[in-house]
Formats: C-alpha cells, sequence, structure tokens
C-alpha cells in the first residue's frame, strides 16, 4: 500500500466515465472567475450537474495549480467537527503533534499553490464557510471551487449558477445515453426530434432526470416513453406547469424510476440508502438481506437497480456500488416511511456488519489479514462513521459504538486521523458513563492517542483512569496495559527506577498472558523508551525479542513500526550502514498499511544515509518528504535529543553542499511527493527521485460492462486511498468456493470449460449483463484478477 490519506483517490479527480455535455458557459466563467478570485462556488439544486462541472472545470485548470487539484468529497461526511481533519486527510497530511488538525492544514498550504474542489457542502454550509474564510486568509496560494445548493456566504465568495440544461444540450445529452442503453439509437426523423424536444422541456433539462428517463428505453419506444411521462405529470400537477417546479421534477422523474422498479427493487433501493459511501455485495446482502427481501435474493435484485442505472458500479472490476446523494435521499424517505421499524432495523444490521469489520481487525491483528482489513477499513470509512453515528444516537447502543471506536486504533494511527479517533471515542465515553470494559479501553486508547501526540499529562490522566476502571470490572488485560504506559509516564517524568521496574513487571505479565499484541507494543515503544534513556543496548535487544515474536505472524504495521525503531537507534549507536537494512524493510512493511509517520521517520534517517555518502540533492528530497509529513516539535522521537541534534545538522550539511536555492527547490520536489513515489525512489536507489507517475491512463482501463470476457485488472492505484506495491491475490481456495451461490457456481463452472459470456447467458437463460456481474463477483469472491484462474468447480 502506498502512503495516500485520501477519499478513494488521494484527491485525485475521477476519471470520467461517461462524455461530458455541454456547459461551455459556465466553464468559461469559472475559469475567467478563477483567474481573479480565490473562492468560487457552483450553485445550483440538486441533479443538476454541479460536481461534474465543477470537476470538468477543475480539470481543465490543472496547469494553473502547481501543487495540484485536491478533490474533498464530503456527501458521506455528516459532522462539521470533523471537516479540518477530511481535508488534512485528502492533502496526504498526518496529524502533526501538537498541531490541531486545521493548523496543520493551514501550515501546510501557506507555501503551496492548489485548487481544491469542496464538493457538495450545503449539509455543512456553516463549517465549510468557516473554512474557506480562513484558507482564503491564511493561504494566499490556495484557492477554493466548491459546489453546494445555496452560497457559502464568505467574504469575496463568487457564485456561478448551474442552471439546467439548454434545449440543445439536453437533447443532446438525452441522445448520448439513449445511445448507450440501446444500441443503435438515433434521433433519426422530424418526429423523433419533436419527441425529444417534447421530453427535455418536460423534465426542464435536469440531467440527472434526463439520464433517468433515458433507461426507460430499454422497456418502450421513444413515443410512448414521452407519452407516459406527459401523462404521469398531468396526475402530479393537475396540468397546472406553473405548480411544476424543478425540485418537484426531479423528485418526480426518480419516483418514477422507483414506480418502475419491481418491489423487491424498491426494497432494496430504500434500504440501500444506509450506506454512506461505496458497498459490495457482501455488505448489502448482510444489511439488506431479511423479511420480504431474502438474503440470496440480494444479489440479482442489485443487478436489476445496476439496469436501470439506480446504483453506478464502480472501478475497474466493478464489484462495488454507490447511490448518487439525490437518488440515496429518496430511498431513505422511502425507507422512513416503511412501517414496522424497518428503518431502524436495516441501521441496526449495518451497525453490526460493521462492528463485526470491527472486531475481526481487532481480534485478527496479528494476521496476514491485517493488511487486508486495513484496506477494508479506507474503503469503508464513510459507512464506519455512519455507523457510529448510529450507534451514537441511542444511550443503548453507545457501548457499541465506543467498542468500535476503540478497536480501531490501529486504523485512526495508520491512517493519521487520531483526532476523528479521539472525537469518537470521547463521544462514546461521554454516553458510557458506566463501569465497563469498553470505557476501560476507551480511556486507555485515547491515553495512547495522547502518547503518540506528545500530549503526557492527559496521557497520564486517561491512563490513570483506565486503571481504576479495569480494576472495579476485573479486566485484567486494560490492567496490564496501562501499568506498562503508567510505568513508562512514570521513567519520563525523572523517576527512572521506579518507573522501569513498574514497566518490566508489566512486561513480563504480559508475556505470562501470551497477549500477543502486548508483547509485540511493549517490546517497540518500551525499546524507544530505553533509547530515550540512553540504553541503547536494552533498546536494541527489546527491538529483536519484539521482531522475533512478530516474524511470520502476517503482521505489518507493528513489524515495520520496531524495524525503523531498531533502524533509529542504530543509526544513533554509529551502526550507520548497518541501520539502513532494517528502515528499508520497516519502510516496506509501513507502506503496506499506509502507516506514513512510521514510514516519514525511515525516510528521514535514510536521508542522513545519503548526506553521509554525499548524495545530497537525494537527502534533500528525502528530507522534504519526511519533514513535510512528520513534524518534531512534540513527538515522542523528538524525545531523542541525539535524533533532533543529527537532524538539523544533516540538513545544514546538506543545504551548505547545494546552496540555499538548490537545497529549498530539491526540498519542495520532496514535500510533494507521494508515499508511492517515494517508496518507489527509496526501492531504486535513484538519485533523483522523482518517482513513477502513479496515475493510470484513463484509456486505460474500461467499464467491466464494455470488458466483456476480458480479464478483470486489479484496480489502479490512483482508485484506492492504498496500494499494495507488489502484492498478489491469493489462488482460489476451497474457502472461496464454498462462499459462491449455486448461481455462481453454475457460472463458474461453464467459465472454467472456456464458454464466454455471451454463451453462458444462452445456456442459462439470462442476460449478457447479468452473466458479466456474476463473473465479477466469483473473480471478487475467489480473490482472482483472471477468468483463466477460475477453478473447475466441485461436483
Amino acid at each position: 500500500m502506498g502512503f495516500g490519506f485520501g477519499q478513494q483517490r488521494g484527491g485525485d479527480l475521477p476519471v470520467e466515465r461517461t462524455s461530458f455535455v455541454g456547459r461551455a458557459d459556465e466553464l468559461d466563467l469559472i475559469r475567467r472567475e478563477l483567474a481573479g478570485n480565490r473562492l468560487v462556488t457552483l450553485v445550483g439544486p440538486g441533479g443538476v450537474g454541479k460536481s461534474r462541472t465543477a470537476l470538468r472545470g477543475a480539470a481543465l485548470l490543472k496547469e494553473r495549480f502547481p501543487d495540484g487539484v485536491w478533490l474533498v468529497e464530503l456527501s458521506a461526511l455528516r459532522h462539521a467537527e470533523l471537516l479540518p481533519s477530511t481535508l488534512a486527510t485528502v492533502l496526504e497530511l498526518p496529524e502533526q503533534s501538537g498541531m490541531a488538525p486545521i493548523d496543520a492544514v493551514v501550515a501546510h498550504l501557506r507555501e503551496r499553490r492548489l485548487l481544491i474542489v469542496l464538493d457538495t457542502c450545503e449539509h455543512l454550509v456553516d463549517a465549510c464557510g468557516v473554512l474557506c474564510d480562513l484558507l482564503l486568509r491564511e493561504a494566499e496560494g490556495v484557492s477554493v471551487l466548491a459546489t453546494s445548493r445555496q452560497p457559502l456566504d464568505v467574504p469575496g465568495e463568487r457564485c456561478v449558477p448551474v442552471r439546467p440544461l439548454g434545449p440543445s444540450d439536453a437533447s443532446e445529452l438525452f441522445a448520448q445515453r439513449a445511445a448507450a442503453v440501446v444500441p443503435g439509437f438515433a434521433v433519426s426523423d422530424d418526429g423523433d426530434r419533436a419527441r425529444v424536444t417534447a421530453l427535455v422541456e418536460r423534465l426542464d433539462g435536469i440531467p440527472l432526470a434526463l439520464e433517468l428517463a433515458a433507461v426507460r428505453l430499454r422497456a418502450v419506444p421513444l413515443a410512448e416513453l414521452v407519452a407516459r411521462l406527459d401523462q404521469r405529470f398531468e396526475v402530479l400537477t393537475g396540468g397546472r406547469r406553473s405548480a411544476h417546479t424543478r425540485h418537484q421534477t426531479l423528485r418526480t422523474a426518480i419516483g418514477w424510476s422507483y414506480e418502475l422498479c419491481t418491489p423487491r427493487e424498491r426494497l432494496l433501493w430504500a434500504r440501500l440508502s444506509v450506506f454512506a459511501g461505496p458497498f459490495d455485495v457482501s455488505a448489502a446482502e448482510a444489511v439488506c438481506g431479511g423479511g420480504d427481501l431474502a438474503r440470496d435474493e440480494v444479489l440479482e435484485t442489485l443487478i436489476g437497480l445496476v439496469d436501470k442505472s439506480v446504483l453506478q458500479r464502480l472501478g475497474d472490476t466493478g464489484t462495488r456500488y454507490r447511490l448518487l446523494d439525490t437518488i440515496r435521499e429518496y430511498g431513505a424517505a422511502r425507507l422512513e416511511q416503511a412501517d414496522g421499524g424497518g428503518a431502524a432495523a436495516v441501521r441496526d444490521r449495518h451497525l453490526e456488519f460493521h462492528r463485526e469489520l470491527g472486531r475481526r481487525f481487532w481480534d485478527e491483528f496479528l494476521t496476514p489479514a491485517q493488511v487486508t482489513l486495513h484496506r477494508a477499513l479506507r474503503d469503508r470509512i464513510a459507512d464506519v462513521r455512519a455507523a457510529l453515528r448510529h450507534a451514537f444516537a441511542s444511550e443503548e447502543r453507545a457501548v457499541h459504538g465506543l467498542r468500535l471506536a476503540a478497536q480501531l486504533a490501529a486504523y485512526w494511527r495508520a491512517a493519521g486521523t487520531l483526532s476523528e479517533g479521539r472525537f469518537w471515542i470521547d463521544k462514546g465515553l461521554s454516553l458510557v458513563r458506566a463501569d465497563c470494559s469498553e470505557r476501560a479501553w476507551g480511556l486507555f486508547m485515547t491515553g495512547v492517542f495522547a502518547v503518540w501526540t506528545a500530549d503526557l499529562e492527559r496521557a497520564v490522566d486517561r491512563f490513570t483512569q483506565a486503571r481504576e476502571t479495569a480494576a472495579r470490572t476485573g479486566d485484567e488485560r486494560v490492567a496490564r496495559f496501562t501499568d506498562a504506559y503508567l510505568g513508562a509516564m512514570t521513567a519520563l517524568s525523572g523517576d527512572v527506577e521506579n518507573g522501569m521496574a513498574e514497566l518490566e513487571d508489566a512486561r513480563r505479565r504480559i508475556i505470562a498472558a501470551d497477549d500477543g499484541l502486548g508483547i509485540a507494543v511493549v517490546h517497540c515503544e518500551g525499546a524507544l523508551l530505553r533509547a530515550v534513556l540512553g540504553d541503547t543496548a536494552g533498546a536494541l535487544g527489546l527491538c529483536g525479542t519484539g521482531l522475533a515474536f512478530l516474524q511470520g505472524t502476517g503482521d505489518r504495521q507493528l513489524y515495520g513500526s520496531t524495524l525503523v525503531v531498531q533502524g533509529v537507534i542504530r543509526w544513533l549507536a554509529g551502526e550507520h550502514e548497518a541501520s539502513t537494512d532494517p528502515l528499508r524493510r520497516g519502510l516496506e512493511a509501513a507502506s503496506e498499511v499506509g502507516e506514513v509517520l512510521v514510514a516519514a521517520l525511515a525516510c528521514l534517517v535514510l536521508a542522513w544515509h545519503s548526506a553521509l555518502h554525499e548524495r545530497y540533492a537525494r537527502a534533500a528530497r528525502l528530507l522534504g518528504y519526511a519533514e513535510n509529513a512528520r513534524r518534531f516539535g512534540g513527538d515522542p522521537v523528538a524525545m531523542l535529543p541525539s535524533l533532533l541534534e543529527q537532524q538539523e545538522s544533516v540538513q545544514r550539511t546538506v543545504r551548505e553542499a547545494l546552496g540555499r536555492e538548490r537545497f529549498e527547490r530539491c526540498w519542495q520536489a520532496g514535500a510533494r511527493m507521494s508515499g508511492s513515489e517515494v517508496l518507489a525512489a527509496v526501492r531504486e536507489d535513484a538519485d533523483a527521485p522523482e518517482g513513477p507517475d502513479v496515475h493510470e491512463d484513463a484509456d486505460a482501463h474500461k467499464d467491466a460492462d464494455a470488458q466483456g470476457d476480458a480479464d478483470v485488472p486489479p484496480a489502479p492505484a490512483s482508485s484506492v486511498a492504498v496500494s499494495v506495491p507488489g502484492a498478489r491475490r491469493a489462488p482460489a481456495e476451497a474457502a472461496g468456493v464454498r462462499a459462491l451461490t449455486p448461481r455462481e457456481r453454475e457460472v463458474a463452472a461453464l467459465v472454467a470449460r472456456g464458454l464466454c459470456n455471451r454463451e453462458i447467458a444462452e445456456r442459462l437463460v439470462i442476460s449478457k449483463r447479468t452473466a458479466d456481474a456474476h463473473v465479477v463477483h466469483i473473480l471478487a469472491k475467489l480473490g482472482i484478477t483472471s477468468r483463466r484462474d477460475i477453478p473447475p468447480m466441485p461436483d
């Protein structure tokens, strides 16, 4: 995994999957307004195309912004307090010790010239307004392009209205979408032109309404489509055109799509609205199956919603899906109208699904599943937040939310979002006042967060409360963990002898309990403490013990951290050449889970090694990456005086060797490098580590629909939050085959016999699109990327 911190793409603009029609005037206005103003907001109703227009406009302006264009998608964010940390995440900016996320963002942006696209601001309009006002005042090189249903009301804001398409563009959009649905469709005569004109007029030129209407051509010809649409509006408005607003137009178009769905499809649409972000089939089955929609009916029903363009398939493998915001809102309203508490039951299943993900992350942390689970959490973080919101909406469920938020502690650290983790845990602690194991763990984890951010006073307070709660509830595991950290705090406060004795006693108890997580943590962080206290030999001994324990477990996060700590200590002990191997291996391990802070420390010391060998340009670039990703103001590592002295000495040496101007140029180049780029540079041992272009050509990948019988390629690095360098999918195993439904086994057996998807569709009397979808899900469940790897099915 490269250390990307974005929402899916690390802030990169998504590839356009359908043609872009019209908007020449709006795009020209965006260009002109951003030439003289730094905040431009596209304002218009839902479904009118604000997001698509903003993305096209931003893409056309990329050359103006040397530090890039960064997309911040806000539709799934519901807590204004998390807006700064969300922006920091997109900017690939890990949290800074002793700094609030907004301060770190401003410090990062002050020296940069970039464009931020804030998409879907209307539900966070006040928070977005405050953020933009601050950025305009504090970061003069930053411009913002926002989309919202209302202005942000910020001084200096310029609003660009995004209105429905004009008749010509609306007709062209409908014709293009219709041709995608019905091959060979064309507006070929005056009658067709008149019908399309009437249709786009009736739908007010709203793009989403036009696209939904185009899908209907699969079932009825154009003339009948227009007649049915006219009849529907006559019923709703009583023939009074003035009574029909654009909002009603869109809602009517969506409602018509809803009514043309089967009862099962309508039910699934409503239930899927609980997902805040993209989801896969397994999640849809777990959350939406039940009652009138059996779990084994979800996939076929979901395929029907894809066929009707209610759901969008994402990525090149097409194994994930999403609802557009407006369509989700409609489904949510239908879900709330359901009788018998249906909405609460679906949200409870959604919470339980993500509680199970949290349990797996906790229970399988020291196993080969760790990397996959980190990826799953990054992919599902919008829904983890939604699940936590639901948990904390009720005192009865709050204890489940507190447990989930605490179980994700290692994720919050790797993702660089400790403040978000602390936000959720503190929310749970405020609701769960009674003594219980969940409260003890929440107090303990926020104490650990305080250590990682050098807030030692807060750490001691939280550890003390956690220890007292553990004693009252009989939770011996929390007691052992907190005793170890309290011993370390005592040693750091000056009482070294007693503190180290307490830590050593806790370490022995942890080993005696065969607590794998505790063993790994106490040796890694204990080694760092001994290094702080000047016991290099003892520190290296603890590293060796910890690494020996972790070897072969499948863990990458703690293994990488311990290797990097070992490399740092070896460097400070004068073992300069011996330090590089653990640093490089630690960097590789850290990259697999996106642990950017650990990776930054590895790059820092590798920069010192480059300077030692007079490779000054490389040293400056690595310093730029490391220092940009990690500030040493209050980091626990900064308690190593020799580390700080070494850092200052190396920077002076490199600056003098290169000269101020060249040093700044190289340093800035490094600061702009992504985690994937710096990892490639370290692997190649390159003197000019500009790194590979991690963004794939948009034409290199096609939709799964278009691929037909082609192999499904792995997702490009830019399509996920993190990517695994050199990773290979596991071969198909018996467990994967058992996960296939009976229909999927039928399809898999025919694929293994060499039939193409069209032949399979004919053999099983299903549509080719359904066969395509089955093959995609078979590949995903078996963990393979090529249909050639599908094994023969057992009888």
